[in-house]
């Protein structure tokens, strides 16, 4: 996940299996084998190979039992296993891929596309950018209508910016003529982090949602019994009311972990919450609504919560809060879901079996919407000489298979397929992924325009002020939606030809509604 211009959560994990493209060990088997058509070996000899022995971490796999005889994903949806490789060969053996990728990844992602190539016969050529620029090279590179890579990967909320002057490739006759199976995505995925003004441009990558964790001995200490992940914390309130008395509980244990440090960590955080609330950010005339009671509502909560939150928590991003919460240092926590899988990993975490993660706590008069915000796309450039590769190469990286078995090695990316989630053996190795992926069929998730970082910045800095007692919360709400409206303005909207068609981007930014709740 691409969390700004730089910084990504997986170079950030620094451990064996962190680049997150593939998982730990994958590709080793192939490293150095020739890829001429007339060589290339029979398909299946080599999706046998792309096995959970092949590809997750053996302390993981002993930890937990993983084997081959018990996969986290259907063979009948996972697009590797179903796709004619044959034809693949017929048709692309011989081309090559040009693959635009953070620095920091460039090895893990170079021995994890071996298989690939020996499927398909085409040469994949990794065109190293440096993580702290990023998007500013991308950029830079889609203006001059001559990108030097066919394909990438980025956050997701820069698919507007990228989209919608026309950078990237449709993907709709590709989906179709290949059979990727779009329908076993999770529609907050398929409709965020693929489509734009109703065309398919990228295929979901890493699939994020922010949930709440508790540590299951404070808890109990408190309740006088088991954690029950639906009614021991139903509602903000008594998450407000749990983090005071749990502040202290223990010399360096705070009651709540919070992300509000300036720019898109508040941001994150008050989304987060002000979904529950019923918050939206914008009218169908994309006027900045995200002010009104509901996010009020939502930034009231965090400041209640703040009082009992980690030291430093007005400069902490993800990086902090993961640290406090592996570390043991905060007794609930608020962030994504991977604080519960990593949890779970001895070599990650000092609280393995003291935890759990809960269904989203409610707000009265509001709704259940779990929030999907952040996360990574797979894209393919305008100007790509061999498109139809560089979509092959990224329906391999982001396949069912692949992203369960990332999963099972908690590396922080995240699959988002239902066949995987839903599936009983990834659910006993990922702490979180039952009420993951209850929760997803409810999700919240920001529309994704033109100028979206630029919006997520000025929206938090303003929040964070608020934290740090400059200006009030109602101050700082209206200050935000001034300057979104500027932003939004300076990105073509409100000139009777709004860069995104809100008709479009709406059926995404709930997908809860009217649906049952999941318990």
């Amino acid at each position: 996940m691409m969390f700004s211009r730089g910084m990504s959560r997986r170079s950030f994990l620094k451990t064996s299996s962190a680049a997150g493209l593939v998982a730990a060990g994958a590709g080793s088997a192939w490293t150095g084998r020739a890829l001429a058509a007339s060589d290339l070996p029979d398909p299946q000899s080599v999706l046998d190979q792309i096995s959970i022995s092949g590809y997750v971490r053996e302390d993981y796999r002993d930890l937990y039992g993983m084997s081959d005889d018990k996969p986290f994903w259907d063979n009948g949806k996972d697009w590797i296993r179903t796709v004619d490789w044959e034809q693949v060969r017929s048709e692309l053996s011989g081309s090559t891929v040009r693959f635009a990728i953070g620095a920091a990844d460039t090895e893990s992602a170079a021995e994890g596309l071996e298989p690939f190539k020996m499927l398909s016969g085409i040469e994949v050529e990794l065109v190293p950018i440096p993580d702290d620029s990023f998007y500013d090279k991308a950029l830079a590179e889609f203006i001059s209508g001559n990108a030097s890579f066919d394909a990438l990967q980025f956050f997701s909320p820069w698919l507007g910016d990228f989209a919608a002057p026309g950078f990237l490739y449709p993907l709709d006759d590709f989906a179709s003529k290949w059979g990727l199976p779009l329908d076993d995505f999770y529609d907050t995925y398929r409709l965020n982090y693929g489509f734009f003004n109703g065309t398919m441009y990228g295929i979901p990558f890493d699939c994020d949602i922010q949930m709440v964790h508790l540590r299951k001995g404070y808890m109990e200490q408190l309740l006088g019994g088991p954690i029950d992940k639906v009614n021991s914390v139903p509602s903000y309130d008594e998450l407000i009311r749990v983090s005071k008395e749990l502040n202290n509980i223990e010399p360096g244990v705070s009651g709540v972990g919070l992300m509000v440090a300036p720019g898109f960590w508040s941001t994150y955080t008050w989304e987060h919450i002000a979904a529950q609330a019923g918050m939206m950010l914008f009218d169908e005339n994309w006027e900045p609504i995200f002010n009104g009671d509901a996010g009020m509502k939502g930034l009231e909560i965090i400041l209640e919560l703040a009082k009992n939150a980690n030291p430093g928590h007005a400069g902490a991003g993800w990086p902090e809060n993961r640290a406090a919460w592996l570390g043991g240092q905060v007794a609930t926590n608020i962030s994504w879901q991977d604080s519960g899988t990593q949890a779970m990993r001895p070599d990650q975490s000092q609280i393995v079996d003291d935890f759990v993660t809960i269904y989203e706590p409610r707000i009265e008069g509001g709704r259940f919407a779990p929030p999907n915000i952040a996360g990574s796309t797979s894209c393919v450039s305008a100007s790509a000489q061999n498109a139809e590769g560089a979509f092959l190469m990224l329906g391999f990286l982001t396949t069912a298979s692949i992203m369960a078995m990332n999963e099972a090695n908690a590396n922080g990316v995240a699959p988002g397929y239902k066949s995987v989630l839903e599936n009983e053996n990834l659910q006993a190795v990922s702490q979180p992924a039952k009420v993951w992926g209850d929760s997803l069929h409810h999700a919240w998730c920001s529309p994704r325009l033109p100028g979206a970082f630029p919006i997520e910045q000025a929206i938090g800095n303003e929040i964070n002020r608020a934290v740090v007692g400059r200006i009030s919360a109602k101050e700082a709400l209206d200050n935000a939606a001034a300057a979104v409206k500027q932003i939004m303005t300076d990105n073509g909207f409100y000139s009777g030809n709004d860069p995104v068609d809100y008709a479009a981007a709406a059926p995404g930014l709930y997908v809860g509604e009217g649906k049952p709740l999941p318990f």
